[in-house]
């Protein structure tokens, strides 16, 4: 017990004096200050990152639209272009006559 109350003793009277104190509290007004600023500059930059990455995603999100839409775009012409083989293949498959008219000789 007798150590502790020596060390309380000798904080007290260093804390007593009025310098100590003056620049313990310019210590501690100092730390949160800094500590403030410290969060108001990670903030800040949480802010920053945010933007950037809103914008890349938004790009990212764009480029990912357009190739669907290439993607669905080809399908469609490829779909077509089937559609238009069939479609000749059955007319050149075809005589080119009336029916029930005279065979050409």
């Amino acid at each position: 017990m007798r150590v502790s109350q020596a060390v309380s003793q000798s904080f007290k009277r260093i804390l007593s004096e009025k310098k100590t104190r003056k620049w313990l509290w310019i210590v501690v007004v100092a730390f949160i200050a800094l500590q403030i600023y410290f969060v108001q500059e990670m903030l800040a930059a949480l802010m920053l990152f945010t933007g950037v990455f809103i914008v890349f995603a938004f790009g990212a999100l764009i480029l990912y639209l357009i190739d669907r839409a290439g993607q669905w775009g080809l399908d469609w012409a490829g779909n077509q272009a089937r559609r238009g083989l069939t479609a000749a293949e059955e007319i050149s498959k075809k005589h080119h006559r009336r029916p029930r008219s005279e065979p050409a000789q």
